[in-house]
């Protein structure tokens, strides 16, 4: 049997090819971005790597594909230069970098590759050079000479002053006893330091970039004979505190402190992960107005959201960020995280004014501005300084502000600012009324709405919904942006104001006089009762002016011939409910006769069978109507037939109709 196991192993690995059993493990990001300055480099020859330099400072970056055509880290320029990859170096006479470093102890690596300064502060210990040369495995985290040189005067004159046990314990603190590489250097992992068992923090991010307690790898890899040598750009220190600890100790975070123990996330802020936090300072709890910060303060649920908006789900050091990436927060928000130069920016703004204070389960970033989350936003909150902000002045205007800014549970339906830009409708009962059927009696997301759902407004209308391919629609308006819920309201952003529908396709038909031909011609073809019961149609409803345009023979044989006027009439109307926010570019309309129609729009101009349509979207109970200047021609005409007395009086109908309307011409009423 065990042979048998071994044949089919062997058979499979044949079968699979040679790539199957050479195959080594995946890369890290780290060595594929390392592999992607090899690739940059090689023209100059072997083992050379492009190393991209931000103009105008010291920092450089090994190159991944996105930055090598940008040019640019956290927004600055850059120029690339070549040098020799990790672990090689240069020969007289030859191209590239085709000779190895020669391998040596951890000491004398050091000064190869650039902290000549921690090598420095070794001899000044007693115990840590015969360490560093004598035989072991050890993996350094060694800061570069610049890194020691930034360190503020007081820590380094504390270090070097007690050379025994202050300078000798940091020095530990960078070291692990055992050798370690990037491959290994896993994102989130913790590594036990030479200083009492000590904590390193480890992240391994996607772009390549490793940090050490928040700290970069700038050249990581150099091996030595009892170990490994990793380049850093920081001089690290010991972590001790958690999130929650450093929140109690800081006294910025006085309001953020109050705001945690009442929301109940203190335990979470003292346990285990890694986290990072957005931390509002003192300051940026007094920059929203006293109203808004009582009312989040005094509602749980509200405040929980807005303080699990300011913790980022994974911990993200400030040196990680090198051009704009997304991240979700707890809350479940996602906000873009950016740098520009040497400042990180959220959402575009530059409001960190502290970065990278590091905690056992994650890092914090001071900001000076709230982050106030749409869930917890009042209606008017969400919509201010918004696209809907006109609409937004009109409720107030109205005094319907309340309903914007109190508990219940609504939809508001708030149309564009380009709705009002040849001005806004004046305040009165009319407008009000019409503004209250804006807003639905309950919280809303548009993505459970439903074709022939029906919605109860405040101003006692039922508003239905459309669902069409592209576009979703309550009644005549359709949805143009995404919605935003707030703490009990959701803002529906739609493209036109709405016009509850008013009885039914005939009752809207005999309403306006631009259509009396048309009614005579429903009523003498006995298509009354159907345009007046429930249903769902689209009318393209013929003027009179369209009526009076036809040939005088034309329009006497139509009205001589009642099947054929019944067919024709039924050429106009749709069997199903199709507003001109659903239209798309085309849609073939099912007729009540039959045939198809055309519907087409371009820049926002509606056409049926290329026909320019007068006014859209005239709402009705059980339709909506569309006034057209022409009148519609099915594909193939029936055979005519001679006229019966329907016919006959039809005709005397349509001369009635045709007389009054010369004589008395009302306008139809405006439409949106």
């Amino acid at each position: 049997m065990a042979l048998l196991v071994r044949l089919l192993a062997l058979a499979l690995a044949l079968a699979l090819g040679p790539a199957a059993t050479l195959a080594g493990p995946a890369k890290s990001p780290y060595q594929l971005v390392l592999q992607h300055s090899r690739l940059r480099g090689r023209q100059h020859g072997p083992n050379v790597c492009a190393v991209q330099k931000v103009i105008g400072t010291n920092r450089k970056y090994f190159t991944n594909c996105k930055q090598w055509y940008q040019r640019k880290i956290c927004g600055k320029s850059t120029v690339i230069s070549y040098e020799c990859c990790p672990g090689y170096e240069k020969v007289p006479g030859e191209k590239g970098c085709p000779a190895a470093l020669p391998l040596a102890n951890l000491y004398e690596t050091l000064g190869v590759v650039g902290s000549t300064t921690t090598q420095l502060y070794t001899d000044r210990t007693e115990k840590l050079r015969p360490e560093m040369e004598g035989p072991g495995s050890f993996t350094i985290f060694a800061p570069s000479n610049e890194a020691w040189a930034s360190l503020p005067a007081e820590v380094l004159d504390s270090l070097v002053s007690n050379v025994n046990i202050e300078l000798l314990n940091a020095l530990r603190y960078h070291m692990v006893d055992r050798r370690v590489l990037t491959d290994e250097l896993k994102h989130g992992m913790a590594l036990t330091s030479m200083y009492q068992n000590s904590n390193i923090q480890i992240h391994h991010y996607p772009n390549g970039i490793v940090t050490v307690n928040c700290a970069r790898l700038l050249k990581a890899d150099h091996h030595a004979t009892n170990g490994v040598v990793h380049l850093i750009d920081k001089v690290i220190s010991t972590v001790t505190n958690n999130i929650q600890q450093i929140i109690e100790i800081e006294d910025t975070f006085e309001t953020l402190r109050a705001a945690v123990a009442a929301s109940g996330l203190n335990t979470l802020l003292e346990s285990d992960g890694q986290f990072t936090l957005l931390a509002p300072t003192n300051e940026a709890f007094e920059k929203i107005p006293t109203e808004t910060l009582n009312r989040i303060l005094g509602d749980p649920e509200a405040l929980r959201d807005l303080l699990n908006n300011h913790i980022l789900k994974s911990a993200m050091c400030a040196e990680a960020i090198v051009a704009g990436l997304s991240m979700e927060t707890l809350e479940g928000t996602t906000l873009e995280v950016g740098c520009s130069g040497d400042m990180l920016t959220i959402n575009g703004k530059a409001i960190i004014s502290n970065k990278d204070v590091l905690a056992t389960n994650g890092v914090i970033h001071f900001i000076d501005e709230l982050l106030i989350p749409d869930s917890a936003k009042t209606l008017s909150e969400l919509a201010a300084g918004s696209d809907v902000s006109t609409a937004i002045d009109l409720f107030g205007q109205a005094g319907l502000g309340t309903h914007l800014s109190g508990n219940e549970r609504l939809t508001l339906l708030a149309p564009l600012n380009s709705v009002f830009e040849e001005g806004a409708p004046p305040i009165d009962a009319s407008t009000k009324s019409l503004l209250l059927n804006h807003i639905v009696k309950d919280q809303l997301a548009s993505k459970y709405l439903y074709h022939g759902q029906t919605l109860d407004t405040l101003g006692g209308k039922k508003l239905r919904v459309f669902v069409y391919r592209n576009s979703l629609c309550i009644e005549n308006s359709c949805i143009a942006a995404h919605d935003k819920r707030g703490r009990y309201g959701t803002l529906f952003t739609m493209d036109r104001m709405l016009t509850p529908p008013v009885g039914t396709v005939m009752d809207v038909l005999k309403g306006d006089n631009r259509f009396s031909m048309l009614v005579a011609a429903i009523q003498s073809a006995g298509l009354t009762e159907t345009l007046n019961r429930e249903g769902a149609y689209t009318v393209f409803a013929p003027t009179n002016e369209a009526f009076q345009a036809l040939p005088p023979g034309e329009l006497n044989k139509l009205l001589g011939n009642a099947k054929e006027l019944a067919d024709i009439l039924k050429y106009h109307v749709g069997e199903e409910i199709l507003v001109s926010g659903g239209i798309g570019t085309l849609v073939r309309l099912k007729s009540l006769q039959g045939d198809k129609l055309e519907v087409s729009s371009k820049n926002n101009a509606v056409s049926v069978n290329k026909e320019p349509v007068a006014e859209s979207d005239i709402m009705a109970t059980n339709g909506v109507v569309y006034a057209i200047t022409s009148v519609l021609q099915p594909p193939a005409n029936r055979p005519q037939e001679r006229g019966d007395e329907l016919a006959d009086s039809a005709l005397e109908i349509f001369k009635q109709a045709s007389a009054f309307s010369r004589v008395r011409r009302v306008p139809g009423p405006g439409r949106a």
